[in-house]
């Protein structure tokens, strides 16, 4: 989520490809334990899907917290 940045140069689009575009790896996550549960009482949905839309702005938050700076914009870079 930290790393999406879409980079631009008078008013152009300067990273259009994969190739160059910074994408999130398996190396770049810290170790997780995955613990299943069988709940028989609710009907099978997703894995979990739905809240990595909150990560950044869980991340966003916690930096306000901290530094009472308020990021607007991904990727979440404080300023110099």
């Amino acid at each position: 989520a930290l790393f999406e940045e879409i980079k631009f140069e008078n008013g152009k689009i300067v990273n259009p490809r994969f190739s160059s575009y910074r994408l999130p790896r398996f190396t770049d996550i810290p170790s997780i334990e995955v613990v299943l549960i069988d709940r028989q009482d609710i009907p099978p949905a997703g894995a979990g899907e739905t809240p990595i839309v909150a990560v950044a702005a869980a991340i966003r938050n916690a930096i306000l917290a901290a530094t009472g700076i308020p990021l607007r914009s991904l990727p979440l870079r404080l300023p110099a």
